[in-house]
């Protein structure tokens, strides 16, 4: 790590390491795909720019056709992480509730430099793409110096995930959160908060326009920003409406919020502006089909309901909302009321796609009562092309012509899928049974090594060290 890092802190976040050049066609071969809700048999994708140009099945497989190693489905969608709190995972003195959590939380944001934060992101980004996430919706909002002060390039922070994205491979969106206050009350933001805030929503538009027209400008294939209001804590009414109104102007940003996590959030909104969280949000108009409720854990029916007629979806992180005791949302209602369901690592206690569609039905039926809560398509759809579309991503997620050629295979032969019809592989495997990956076109991991090299648990290790200390 330290001759690369070493290397970067020269460059400071150059965007000048690209991605290795490949042929502008490529075919890939496997004995079986899920494509269309079926199983289909021996399967050649061929890819032309990183877009699928044609699948052809029931076909041999070809001296120059790649193979891939077990069932492909097409990549899956981390729609809700901060990378950062991977540092958190195993710690063992996180804190007995989510507020005291949060404090545990503050500390380790409290550490992150711009480098570290790079080096760090880079390792769990390849994490990801190693279980199989083909793209991340990176909720970002440590902005600043610790003290609230902006560095050089106010946007250092945020070029350091795009580096980071870039050199492992993934795709993804980076959402730029707006975090101005400490709670509904308008509280300023406390000493550990401060590097989230910018003052003011002006600030943050400013900030947040500054990025998105570099990265926009570079044009990269696999590289978008989209916004976030933080919570319903963290905005006021004229807040939200301003970060809305940023990301509704016609580039079709997507629109994230933390939504509904716990019970006091809920109480608090209710106490100071006689509203709950959703219906606070949909006064100042937020909500919309580029909408994304994080959590939205306790919710009531009208609250539902708004959801339902504005199109917006739903990121449910149920190996995150078990761990920090936040509670069993209603993940079938929104399903029965057409509202788009996806899922996320969130604080990356476990960075693994299938486990996260597996406790979001196990969640289901221990609230339920019911086994039936989801079928295996509604989860892997679930988990794709809802998941992409809610990351801004709308040509991914389908095993189909015209989209990017996004997609992984699974070993049908591990210790977990062994005896699992090919239906029910992606609810029977676990992250470690990814064996290939292919993102925007090139194989980023083959027979479960990854092609950049980096040695990810390494780095997680030594760098979790120094930011919680």
């Amino acid at each position: 790590m330290t001759e690369n890092n070493e290397i970067f802190v020269s460059q400071r976040f150059p965007f000048n390491r690209h991605v290795p050049m490949q042929p502008s066609q490529l075919a890939y071969w496997a004995p079986c795909v899920w494509k269309d809700n079926k199983v289909r048999s021996s399967t050649r994708i061929i890819v032309q720019e990183g877009v699928i140009a044609k699948i052809e099945c029931n076909v041999p497989k070809r001296a120059e056709d790649i193979a891939l190693h077990g069932m492909v489905i097409p990549g899956a969608a981390n729609c809700h992480a901060h990378t950062f709190h991977r540092a958190l995972r195993g710690l063992g003195k996180e804190g007995g509730t989510f507020w005291k959590w949060r404090e545990t939380m503050y500390h380790v944001a409290h550490g992150l430099t711009p480098e570290l934060y790079y080096c760090f992101a880079r390792a769990v980004y390849t994490e990801m793409v190693m279980h199989g996430y083909t793209t991340v919706a990176e909720f970002h909002y440590i902005h600043h110096h610790s003290d609230g002060s902006p560095y050089e390039d106010p946007n250092i922070f945020g070029k350091a995930l795009i580096q980071a994205a870039l050199d492992s491979g993934i795709r993804l969106t980076l959402l730029d959160a707006c975090y101005l206050h400490a709670d509904v009350e308008g509280s300023s933001l406390g000493r550990y908060q401060k590097r989230f805030g910018d003052g003011a929503v002006a600030q943050w538009q400013e900030r947040a326009e500054a990025l998105d027209d570099e990265i926009v400008s570079r044009d990269y294939p696999t590289i978008q920003i989209g916004a976030a209001v933080h919570s319903v804590r963290a905005c006021t009414l004229e807040e939200i409406a301003a970060v809305t109104a940023w990301a509704q102007s016609g580039k079709g940003h997507p629109l994230h919020v933390h939504l509904s996590e716990q019970i006091a959030e809920n109480e608090s909104c209710r106490k100071y502006t006689g509203m709950t969280p959703t219906q606070l949000l949909n006064q100042a108009g937020f909500w919309g089909p580029e909408s994304v409720a994080v959590h939205a854990t306790h919710m009531e029916h009208n609250d539902i309901s708004i959801l339902e007629a504005s199109g917006s979806s739903v990121a449910m992180c149920p190996t995150t909302e078990a761990d920090l005791a936040d509670g069993i949302g209603p993940a079938r209602m929104f399903q029965e009321h057409g509202i788009p369901l996806c899922v996320g690592s969130d604080e990356c206690v476990c960075i693994d796609p299938f486990e996260e569609i597996r406790l979001l039905d196990a969640h289901e039926r221990l609230a339920s009562g019911n086994r039936d809560a989801f079928s295996p398509e509604e989860l892997l759809n679930n988990l794709t092309a809802v998941g992409q579309a809610a990351c801004g991503w709308k040509r991914s997620g389908l095993l189909r012509e015209g989209y990017n050629a996004d997609f992984i295979a699974i070993d049908m032969e591990s210790l977990r899928t062994a005896g699992s019809s090919p239906e029910s592989v992606p609810i029977t495997a676990v992250g470690e049974d990814v064996s290939d990956v292919v993102i925007n076109g090139r194989q980023i991991v083959q027979n479960k090594r990854h092609s950049s090299g980096i040695s990810a648990a390494r780095d997680i290790a030594n760098i979790s060290e120094i930011i919680r200390n």
